[in-house]
This record gives structure tokens, C-alpha cells and sequence, in this order.
């Protein structure tokens, strides 16, 4: 998810797509854990994904 897309997205949009994003990489380290994942890229793209929606949600809530 790129920068341009998340600076759009609503306030419940944006939590909702961070509850999602943080779900789905707990699921992919499980799955990785028991059997390695085709791609392991995804696990650090689902973690930048994170790390922008979470800054985003910080700045808006500090202004």
C-alpha cells in the first residue's frame, strides 16, 4: 500500500486496514514458522505496509 493510497483513506478506514494488515502478517509468520512461505517478501512488505498506517494514524491524531 503506497503513501498516496493511505493519506485518502478515513479514520475507520485507516484502523480498519491496519487491524487487517496486522492479522494477516500473524497469520503469514505462522505459516512461515511451519512451512517457508513461497514468498518471504511478504512478510516485510505487510510490515511497512504497518509501519506507514500506524505513522499516518499518529499524525493525524496529533494534530
Amino acid at each position: 500500500m503506497k503513501q498516496k493510497e493511505i493519506v485518502i483513506l478515513t479514520d475507520d478506514e485507516l484502523k480498519d486496514k491496519l487491524d487487517a494488515f496486522q492479522k494477516n502478517l500473524h497469520d503469514l509468520k505462522l505459516t512461515h514458522v511451519v512451512s517457508p512461505v513461497e514468498n518471504p517478501l511478504q512478510i516485510r512488505n505487510i510490515r511497512r505496509a504497518i509501519a506507514r498506517l500506524k505513522t499516518e494514524f499518529v499524525k493525524r491524531n496529533n494534530k
